[in-house]
């Protein structure tokens, strides 16, 4: 008798994930913009906009006019095409390991009219850029360690005076982090608190 066949897993944060693709769209709305959005199978937030991401968009601090603009873990795009319509002088860095979703996010800001979002992996971003905000739901399921050294990569590269703008649900940890981030000598300040979820405020490093 033949052994049954393991169910392929994917992630998120899987840099070519292996599900097979089955693309749907999502809607986006938000005060200022309304946008219907292309997902995928292995791609975070695929069956509708996440509430975090949502909540960041509806309640985070404004957003620099111009400047270059980073969405780290940006997956299908949803704060990448919100931060380019409301700076349409800023320059916005949509990043993420995941290349479906930089495909994704690329077609998502092509067919909402963004044309000042560029879409990258890390390692392509180059390593003089500052940020005018750094803006992020951050993949918090990828573990504490390689979160931390996420982090830590690039809140180093906000311009002197810039802030990050992260969400985090409580019970995935968002009161430990915002104390990690703040003896890291990165200032961390909880600007709301909804549903469950942290929007909390991050400065550059300190020392």
């Amino acid at each position: 008798m033949q052994g049954s066949v393991a169910p392929l897993v994917s992630h998120y944060f899987d840099p070519d994930p292996g599900a097979p693709s089955e693309e749907r769209t999502v809607q986006l709305v938000l005060p200022d913009l309304v946008v219907r959005l292309a997902t995928d199978t292995g791609v975070f937030g695929r069956s509708a906009v996440d509430p975090g991401t949502r909540l960041l968009l509806l309640e985070g601090p404004p957003v620099p006019a111009e400047g270059d603009l980073l969405d780290l873990g940006c997956g299908y795009g949803p704060i990448a095409v919100a931060l380019a319509t409301r700076s349409p002088a800023a320059t916005v860095w949509a990043v993420d390991v995941n290349q479906r979703a930089l495909a994704l996010t690329a077609r998502n800001a092509e067919a909402a009219g963004c044309t000042n979002v560029t879409v990258a992996r890390p390692g392509d971003v180059p390593e003089d850029v500052r940020f005018a905000a750094i803006w992020s739901n951050p993949p918090i399921r990828v573990g504490k360690e390689a979160l931390h050294e996420l982090l830590l990569r690039w809140l180093p590269r906000l311009a002197p005076g810039a802030r990050a703008a992260l969400v985090v649900h409580k019970h995935l940890g968002a009161d430990s982090l915002a104390r990690w981030l703040d003896h890291a000598g990165h200032p961390t300040e909880r600007l709301r608190s909804r549903m469950g979820y942290r929007l909390l405020e991050v400065g550059g490093a300190t020392r």
